[in-house]
């Protein structure tokens, strides 16, 4: 054998998808970096000029604020859908000047977008400056509708973007104590974040979930010293959002409960339905924490798929909550088993692409059935790949292994 043969047989092989992966984790070049920061400042300066309070979902949370500061009853507004702890934040907004609010507020939006999809990737150990850091957000800002239009209505679901992935970060490196103080937080501006509640239980991390649980409860209550008719949130609000909202808000629900009545199911099998995939994806979800495989996977799995299966059945639901799961599991694509690895899950995001155009489906109206098409389809790929059973894989030649994750040791059961 000559000696150059024998240097070629003892080089290790490279597998051929590790290639892209290291052109991907990379860092990016300065022109990409600068595309993606004009992307963004021009997002939020199109809701500046179009809308003067940060966009039309905004625009009642600060009616409901000023009306407060006047002494008024903010839930005589049925439109404000929150808790009592979120007219403290609606008031903050409401005492700022309307050119310097018409500015911060998409400002804080997307920034709050961008920082939700840095946690998410620095959850799965990606450099932040990496080319898939960069242009991971950079597609999901211009190729998935529902990041465009959270910015454009400027909608406290933003909040719950940052939150969740922040909070499993958090936990990720045993710091689970931050997290319920990140996530309690969140539920008192938005209680979208409420499902992440079985997370914790599952953990059973039980100071976290005190703190998620106590942070709403004690900042409502000090509101509530301080409003008008506090009790509005039970006996308005909630039979409101009971029925499905008004006129409005009905034609843009893709919960089960609302899509299928308008396919001609009648509500209470409609209801039926709904509840019983919430509940398939709760025991998705546990099933998928039971593995304890090592990675953060586990909670980033975990918890999309409790909020996947609260969206199923919980009213209403809208695209732009599915900006809260998304870019979590888009975050972890570059990791071996990720959901984002089957086409069905690409297939499922297909409705959202802009200017994809469906018959029938065009008008604002029927919106809602291509959202609940990619809200089931996100739901049924990931409730899937949770309910298998996982099988380790051997690491590529030449790549490190993953350090174990701190959440994999904390709360196995």
């Amino acid at each position: 054998m000559q000696p150059r043969d024998a240097l070629r047989t003892a080089a290790p092989e490279v597998p051929v998808a590790a290639a892209p992966r290291a052109w991907l984790l990379r860092p990016a070049g300065p022109a990409v970096v600068v595309l993606l920061a004009v992307v963004l400042l021009a997002r939020a300066a199109r809701v500046a000029v179009v809308s003067a309070q940060g966009g039309m979902d905004n625009a009642f949370v600060v009616h409901a604020g000023q009306v407060w500061l006047h002494g008024g009853a903010p839930y005589a507004d049925r439109r404000f859908l929150y808790l009592p702890s979120a007219v403290l934040f609606a008031g903050g907004q409401a005492l700022l000047p309307a050119p310097v609010l018409r500015v911060a507020a998409p400002v804080v939006c997307v920034g709050m977008v961008a920082a939700g999809w840095w946690c998410a990737v620095r959850l799965f150990r990606v450099p932040a400056r990496s080319r898939f850091a960069v242009l991971g957000l950079l597609g999901l800002v211009l190729c998935w509708a529902p990041v465009g239009h959270l910015m454009n209505l400027g909608n406290w679901t933003a909040v719950s973007a940052l939150a969740l992935p922040s909070a499993l970060l958090l936990a990720d490196r045993g710091r689970w104590d931050a997290a319920g103080v990140v996530l309690g937080v969140s539920v008192a501006v938005k209680p979208l974040l409420l499902p992440v509640v079985v997370l914790l239980l599952l953990a059973r991390q039980w100071r976290a979930l005190a703190w998620m649980v106590a942070l709403p409860l004690a900042m409502s209550a000090g509101a509530a010293l301080v409003m008008p008719d506090p009790s509005g949130f039970f006996t308005r609000t909630l039979p409101f959002l009971l029925k499905g909202g008004d006129t409005l808000m009905r034609p843009f629900d893709c919960s089960l409960p609302a899509v299928l009545p308008r396919l001609g199911v009648s509500p209470l099998p409609a209801q039926v339905v709904a509840l019983a995939a919430a509940a398939a994806g709760l025991v998705c979800a546990w099933r998928r924490w039971r593995r304890g495989d090592p990675g953060p996977a586990r909670l980033a799995d975990t918890a999309a798929m409790l909020m996947l299966a609260s969206c199923l059945v919980s009213r209403p639901s809208y695209e732009h909550y599915l900006v809260v799961v998304v870019p979590l599991l888009v975050a972890g694509a570059l990791e071996a088993g990720s959901v984002t690895r089957s086409p069905w899950f690409w297939g499922a995001l297909v409705p959202q692409v802009p200017e994809f155009a469906f018959p029938h489906l065009d008008a604002s109206t029927r919106r809602a059935f291509k959202d609940a098409f990619t809200l089931c389809g996100l739901a049924l790929v990931l409730g899937v790949r949770c309910a298998r059973p996982w099988r380790a894989r051997q690491t590529p030649v030449g790549s490190q292994p993953c350090r174990r994750s701190t959440a994999d040791t904390s709360g196995a059961s």
